[in-house]
């Protein structure tokens, strides 16, 4: 049971299970905002402390109960002290001995799984502690990054492959949409071969872009209605409000910036300010495009997930010019035209996974037809092209589907990590 200082809880937070003056006596049910009346009535009545057997709930986030997320896997809490990263670097060790082991495709992806589960955790973490506590410790922030940002580069085709289900969004939209966000922005970096120290910069901008929603209701983003006019617009106050939380926290102003500005397009139609081309921040422009990639792939309460394939199409389109050239095309070299992650029909009728990227043709990637391994047991992977490895089409999410089950039933393995992409 974690015990919360009433002076602490802020006009507006709401926890994910009941808040209690005592184990009898329910302030909240879980999801529910506590108001400031109620807060000056507790003060009124002396009671300087609450309970609650949960976490603050941000906007329904909850780590602990995303199916996608090791049971194992510590949560992290407003309580704990000490270095709350030491579990992120515990499982980037596991996952670089998983590496030398042969054979070890199956062992290598729960590994890098296990990483990514842990910084999930992590950013949830640095959110509550935020809501709770209104401080976050930017050397830690920083050094986790940095160890996220090499993560990836090793281990990016395997990190581009998870996908979280729908089920686990709807309970942990923030978290997961700044994990996805933030692989995919580190992604580009990469490509655009940014130096260490920009790239955690743009790492830690993208972990925080969405921070300004904790001051939301979270209704307004976890609804499965239209929303109105007014309430649109008290959404688009959340990279105002996200600036304002790292500004007086003093972080770097180029960080500032760019969560101020990330959803600001290129063509000058976004918001808040409504600029232009280069008078956008480059971490800002590079956030746009993984916030709106990410974005176009998940599924949400008043839409239907679209694969990575028609994501990238849709991104190359690049209607109006809303999005950096540049930036767009070092998203394609990453992921390719087919991402990493996507399953494919080729034209020899067999179905398989994008695993890589060709740095020459974007259009031809690296594909591990299912079920076929080399002779030393390790999955076979070939280079698909124009001519006789054609992908001809990404599958339907039924068609993905019926595959897994048969594949489960032949060598009763789950794939867990096999998410419509």
């Amino acid at each position: 049971m974690n015990t919360y200082k009433i002076d602490t809880i802020k006009d507006g937070t709401s926890f994910n299970n009941d808040l209690l003056i005592d184990k009898l006596f329910i302030i909240e049910p879980p999801g529910v905002p506590v108001t400031q009346a109620v807060l000056k009535a507790l003060a009124e009545w002396e009671f300087s402390e609450l309970i609650c057997d949960g976490t603050v709930s941000l906007g329904n986030i909850s780590v602990t109960d995303n199916e996608d997320t090791d049971a194992t896997a510590p949560t992290y809490n407003e309580n704990e002290s000490g270095n709350v990263s030491s579990s992120v670097k515990r499982s980037l060790e596991d996952a670089a001995k998983s590496s030398s082991f042969e054979n070890s495709e199956k062992s290598r992806l729960a590994a890098v799984q296990n990483v990514y589960n842990e910084y999930m955790n992590y950013i949830n973490y640095v959110y509550t502690r935020y809501a709770t506590h209104r401080e976050i410790n930017q050397k830690e922030l920083a050094d986790t990054v940095k160890d996220l940002c090499v993560f990836i580069k090793e281990n990016r085709r395997y990190v581009l492959r998870i996908t979280p289900s729908a089920k686990a969004r709807s309970k942990n939209f923030l978290v997961i949409h700044s994990m996805r966000s933030t692989v995919l922005a580190i992604t580009i970096g990469l490509q655009l071969h940014m130096s260490l120290s920009k790239l955690i910069e743009l790492g830690i901008t993208c972990l925080l872009h969405e921070i300004g929603m904790i001051r939301l209701p979270p209704q307004l983003y976890l609804t499965d209605k239209q929303l109105s006019p007014g309430e649109r617009a008290q959404i688009a106050t959340h990279p105002v409000i996200g600036f304002e939380i790292v500004k007086e926290l003093k972080f770097p102003l180029t960080i500032q910036l760019g969560i101020l500005e990330h959803h600001e397009k290129v063509n000058g139609t976004g918001y808040p300010r409504h600029l232009t081309g280069d008078k956008i921040s480059v971490y800002a422009k590079i956030i746009a495009v993984a916030c709106s990639f990410e974005a176009i792939t998940a599924p949400r309460e008043y839409k239907t997930e679209r694969s990575t394939f028609d994501a990238m199409v849709e991104m190359l389109k690049n209607r109006n010019h809303q999005y950096d050239e540049t930036v767009i095309k070092a998203l394609l070299y990453s992921l390719s035209l087919f991402p990493i992650g996507a399953y494919v029909y080729l034209s020899n009728g067999k179905i398989g996974q994008v695993t890589d990227v060709n740095p020459d043709n974007p259009k031809n990637p690296v594909v591990q037809p299912l079920g076929e391994r080399e002779t030393d047991g390790t999955p076979k992977t070939v280079q698909t092209n124009d001519s006789d490895m054609r992908i001809i089409r990404v599958l339907s999410k039924q068609e993905l589907e019926d595959v897994l089950k048969s594949l489960t039933a032949m060598d009763g393995t789950k794939h867990a990590d096999a998410s419509v992409n």
